[in-house]
C-alpha cells in the first residue's frame, strides 16, 4: 500500500474531468504533462486548512495553457468530477469542490478510518512498505570518508542521508546496496608514509589511533613549511605504492586497517549499515582498460601533455583523465567505477549521495559515459549514464570553524555524539531517575538528535550545526518523536487488553482524531516521495505532523478542565482511540528507523 485508494479515485477523477473538458488541449500533451493522472497524482497537496477538504489539486499551470482563469478551470473541473463520481456511486469520495483555484476533494471520514487502521494493524511495520522495486536494482553510494583521518562532522550528513535512502529504497521493494567508497588513493598518502617512518612509533594496531595518524599528517606539513625535501620524498614514497613496492604497501594497509576500525565503531555507534565497503584503490587495475576504451572512441585529445575529453558544453570544461605527470584523477576512477559498478550490479539506478560543491564533477563523469555509449553505439538498454544520480546535499557549518585535516581542525564526530549522549543521561536522571537502562536510552537519545537534526532539513539547504539546536529536546527534533512514541508504548502497557481494528470508527468523531487518521493514511505517500526526491526529509517531516496531531489528542481537555483520557471507563470508546494508538506507535516506530534512528519504549 503506497497510496491511499481515496486519492487514486480522486487523481483518476480530475484527470478524467480534465480530459472530457478540454479533450482537444488533452490529447496534445504527452503522459507527463498536466491533464495526465500521473501528474495529478504527483501534484495533489493537503490543504492550508483541512476544514477545505482532505486533498486539493492546483489548476494554476493549466490556466496558462488554457486561456482561461484558474477558478473557473477549476469550477469546471470540480463539475464534471462530481458527475462522474455520482455515476460510480462513489462512497470514498464525498464531493469535489473549486477553491480559489484549487480542485479540493472531501472523503468518507470512516471508511479512511476503518481502512486505514486495519492496514496498519494488521500489516505493522510492512505498512507502506510496497513492490514497486521488485527485481530492480539501486545503488546508494554515501559516507565515502579518507582513511588515516578521523570521522569528520563533514561526513555526517552523506552518511546518514544515504543510510536513511538505502532504506527507504528496501522499504519500497528495490535491491538496495549502500556502498562506503573510501577515499583509499592519491600522493597524501606519500606523505603519510614519510610522516610514518620519520616519526611513528612503530607500535602495535591496538596501540595505535586514527588520532596518531592525523597527528603526524599535521607535522609533515609543518615542517615542509621548513624543510621543502619532504615534498619529495612524499611524492617518491607514492610512486614506490603505485608501483608495488612491499615496505610502502605494508604501511598503507597498516592505515587503512587503523582506519576502518575506527570507522566500523563509529558506525556501529550510529546503526550505520553498508554492503559493499571499497575505496579507489581497488579500481587501480582497471584504470587503463577504460582509458583505453575512451581513447579507442575517438574522444580523447591532449593538451599541454594531458589527456582531456572535450565535453562539447559550454557550461562544463574538458574531463581530465589523465595529468601530464601521467597521474590519474577523481573523475578517472569516477567514470572507471559507474562502468565496473554496471558489470557488478546491473542497476537501474546509481546514487552519489555527495555534497553539492561536486556538482560539476559528476556532470563531467556522466557526461563521458553518455559519450562513450554514444560512440561504441551501446543498445538502448544497456545505457547506464542516464541511470546515475548525483543526489547532492548543502554543508554542515560548525560556527566559524574550518574543517581541515592539514591544520588539525577537524570536528570530530563521535565527540559530537558523545557529547549528546551524556546531556541526554542528564536529563533522563533529572526527569525519571528510576529507568531501566539509563546509559541505553541515553545512546538512542543522543544518536537520535544529532541524526535527525540533519534529516528534519531538506538535503540541499546549508545546515549551521548548532549546539543548543542539535541537543534541544522539545519542539520538532529527534527527541520529540522518541518521547511521543515511548509514551504511546505506555498507554499499550497500562491498557491491558488486546488491540484490535474490529472497533466502531464513528467514535473516533472530533477533529483532532480526524487529523491523526489522516496522517497515518499519508505515511505511505512520505516514503514514496522520499525516493521519488532521493528527500528523507519527506520522511520526517511526516512524524513530526503525525506527532503532533497525536499529541493534540492526548492532552486534549474536557469543558470541565479535565484530560480527555485515552483510557476511560467508556470500553468502546476506549478500544477505538487505543487502535489509533498502536497505529501511530508502529508508524513513529517504522518512520524513524527509515531515518536510522531508534525509538525507545520508555524515557
Amino acid at each position: 500500500m503506497l497510496i491511499d485508494k481515496s486519492k487514486e479515485m480522486f487523481a483518476r477523477a480530475v484527470a478524467g474531468a480534465f480530459a472530457s473538458a478540454f479533450p482537444q488541449k488533452h490529447a496534445e500533451v504527452g503522459p507527463n504533462e498536466v491533464f495526465s493522472y500521473e501528474y495529478v497524482l504527483d501534484s495533489i497537496e493537503r490543504p492550508k486548512d483541512p476544514r477545505m477538504g482532505r486533498f486539493a489539486f492546483p489548476v494554476f499551470r493549466a490556466s496558462k495553457m488554457l486561456g482561461a482563469k484558474p477558478d473557473a478551470i477549476a469550477a469546471k473541473i470540480a463539475e464534471i468530477a462530481n458527475s462522474e463520481l455520482e455515476r460510480m456511486n462513489s462512497r470514498r469520495i464525498l464531493s469535489v469542490e473549486p477553491v480559489a483555484g484549487f480542485v479540493n476533494a472531501r472523503v468518507n471520514f470512516d471508511l479512511e478510518a476503518h481502512e486505514t487502521l486495519r492496514a496498519v494493524l494488521d500489516l505493522g511495520t510492512a505498512y507502506g512498505s510496497s513492490e514497486t522495486g521488485k527485481d530492480h536494482t539501486v545503488l546508494v553510494e554515501y559516507c565515502s570518508a579518507n582513511i588515516a583521518k578521523p570521522f569528520g562532522i563533514g561526513h555526517l550528513r552523506t552518511t546518514i542521508l544515504g543510510n536513511s535512502l538505502r532504506r527507504v529504497f528496501h522499504k519500497m521493494g528495490y535491491d538496495a546496496v549502500g556502498i562506503n567508497y573510501l577515499g583509499d588513493w592519491g600522493t597524501q598518502f606519500g606523505k603519510m608514509i614519510v610522516a610514518y617512518q620519520k616519526w611513528g612509533r612503530g607500535g602495535s594496531e591496538q596501540e595505535e589511533s586514527v588520532y596518531d595518524l592525523v597527528d603526524l599528517y599535521v607535522r609533515y606539513h609543518r615542517e615542509a613549511e621548513t624543510d621543502k625535501s619532504l615534498d619529495d620524498q612524499a611524492r617518491e614514497a607514492f610512486r614506490k605504492l603505485e608501483d608495488g613496492d612491499p615496505e610502502t604497501h605494508r604501511l598503507w594497509e597498516r592505515f587503512k586497517d587503523i582506519s576502518l576500525a575506527e570507522f566500523k565503531r563509529v558506525f556501529d555507534l550510529m546503526g550505520i549499515e553498508f554492503d559493499w565497503i571499497t575505496g579507489e584503490a581497488f579500481l587501480n587495475d582497471k584504470i587503463e582498460p577504460v582509458i583505453e576504451r575512451i581513447r579507442a572512441a575517438g574522444l580523447t585529445t591532449v593538451s599541454d601533455g594531458a589527456l582531456i575529453v572535450d565535453l562539447n558544453d559550454p557550461q562544463l570544461p574538458p574531463c581530465l583523465l589523465r595529468k601530464a605527470d601521467g597521474a590519474t584523477l577523481y573523475a578517472t576512477r569516477d567514470i572507471v567505477g559507474l562502468l565496473y559498478r554496471w558489470e557488478k550490479y546491473h542497476f537501474d539506478e546509481a546514487l552519489y549521495v555527495v555534497a553539492s560543491a561536486q556538482s560539476d564533477h559528476f556532470k563531467q563523469v556522466f557526461r563521458v559515459v553518455e559519450m562513450l555509449e554514444e560512440a561504441e553505439k551501446t543498445p538502448p538498454d544497456q545505457r547506464i549514464a542516464h541511470r546515475a544520480r548525483h543526489v547532492d546535499f548543502g554543508w554542515v557549518k560548525f560556527g566559524d570553524k574550518a574543517m581541515s585535516t592539514r591544520r588539525g581542525n577537524v570536528v570530530v564526530l563521535e565527540d559530537v555524539i558523545n557529547k549528546a549522549v551524556e546531556l541526554a543521561r542528564q536529563k533522563i536522571r533529572e526527569k525519571n531517575p528510576e529507568l531501566k537502562e539509563i546509559d541505553k536510552t541515553a545512546l538512542m537519545i543522543g544518536v537520535g538528535a544529532v541524526l535527525f537534526s540533519q534529516l528534519s532539513v531538506r538535503r540541499q539547504k546549508d545546515v549551521s550545526f548548532d549546539w543548543d539546536e542539535v541537543l534541544n529536546f522539545e519542539g520538532e527534533t529527534g527527541p520529540y518523536l522518541q518521547y511521543t512514541h515511548a509514551r504511546l508504548c505506555s498507554l499499550i502497557r497500562n491498557y491491558r487488553s488486546p488491540i484490535a481494528a474490529d472497533i466502531d470508527v464513528g467514535l473516533l468523531n472530533k477533529e483532532e482524531e480526524q487529523r491523526v487518521i489522516e496522517a497515518l493514511a499519508d505515511f505511505p505517500q512520505s516514503i514514496r516521495d522520499a525516493a521519488r526526491n532521493y528527500e528523507p526529509n519527506h520522511v520526517s517531516t511526516h512524524l513530526i505532523r503525525t506527532a503532533g496531531a497525536f499529541n493534540k489528542v492526548y492532552q486534549r481537555k474536557l469543558d470541565d478542565g479535565k484530560i480527555d483520557k485515552i483510557i476511560s471507563d467508556d470500553a468502546a470508546l476506549s478500544a477505538a482511540r487505543m487502535a489509533m494508538v498502536k497505529a501511530v506507535q508502529v508508524v513513529l516506530r517504522e518512520g524513524l528507523y527509515l531515518l536510522g534512528i531508534e525509538a525507545p519504549d520508555e524515557m
